[in-house]
């Protein structure tokens, strides 16, 4: 259980950490972090960590398309978490 706590935390803060970056290369106008990669850290456990990025850095929230795909992600996480701790799977 510790193991599984220590990684949901270093996936979280890696996924703000990059969200951070992204937000200041987005700022000086340079190559920016490929939303992929930011859904790839919300789907391996980082949401929570991408979603405080986002209303921390207001990154990415005026676009309709992330937004719906990132929520998607937390929705899908979100009805896991339920059916697990409900013991329904």
């Amino acid at each position: 259980m510790k193991i599984l706590l220590l990684y949901f935390l270093i996936v979280n803060v890696a996924a703000f950490a990059f969200a951070g970056y992204d937000k200041n290369l987005a700022i000086r106008n340079k190559r920016r972090i490929p939303e992929k990669a930011l859904f790839f850290l919300a789907a391996i456990g980082g949401s929570i960590g991408l979603l405080l990025a986002m209303f921390v850095f207001r990154h990415k929230t005026s676009k309709s398309s992330f937004i719906v795909k990132f929520f998607g992600i937390f929705l899908i996480q979100s009805i896991v978490i339920y059916l697990k701790l409900s013991d329904k799977i």
